[in-house]
């Protein structure tokens, strides 16, 4: 039983070779590309100026929570150094303040890493619009017929990789503007 059914597989696959690859061989030759995304939205020029652009907006306000923080680990040890010679009431008002800060440092620190998303995501998204584009070019001029994205591949040969190429694309656009 298990006999038959390899050989109507072996059987099936043959068929379907013997069926497919004379529409291939009409067709021509394909030619076929991959790209790492993930190494243009490193690498890319547009991608490192991308990066230092939204570093430099959230500067100030990283620089504020880390004041924050500051603060906050200042009023720590104070409680802990003085716990003994302070009043209660004073010890109170700390703790107060302390968790005050605490929770506002929570708040801005979250706030700013959702903002700092969003703000990325707007800067690669652009990226990638120019990637596409790119990548259109190339496939255009080059002659290929398919490309994809590298790491959707389960196997892909190095020769097939047109990410550099990609990325002097992208570097090209750059200094024309």
């Amino acid at each position: 039983m298990l006999k038959q059914k390899r050989q109507w597989w072996l059987d099936f696959i043959i068929i379907s070779c013997l069926v497919i690859l004379p529409s291939f061989a009409c067709a021509g030759e394909i030619k076929i590309g991959i790209v790492d995304s993930e190494k243009v939205l490193r690498e890319s020029a547009p991608a490192i100026n991308a990066q230092k652009k939204i570093e430099q907006e959230f500067l100030p306000r990283d620089e504020e929570i880390q004041l924050m923080a500051q603060q906050a680990k200042v009023l720590q040890e104070k409680l802990e150094n003085e716990e003994f010679n302070i009043e209660e009431a004073e010890r109170l008002n700390l703790e107060r303040e302390l968790a005050n800060l605490s929770r506002e440092y929570q708040r801005s620190h979250r706030q700013m890493r959702e903002d700092l998303s969003v703000r990325q995501n707007e800067e690669y998204s652009v990226i990638l619009e120019r990637t596409n584009q790119a990548i259109k070019k190339i496939a255009e001029t080059e002659g290929y017929d398919l490309i994809f994205q590298k790491q959707e591949a389960v196997y892909r040969s190095e020769r097939i990789d047109i990410t550099e190429q990609v990325i002097r694309a992208l570097e090209k656009k750059i200094g024309r503007k």
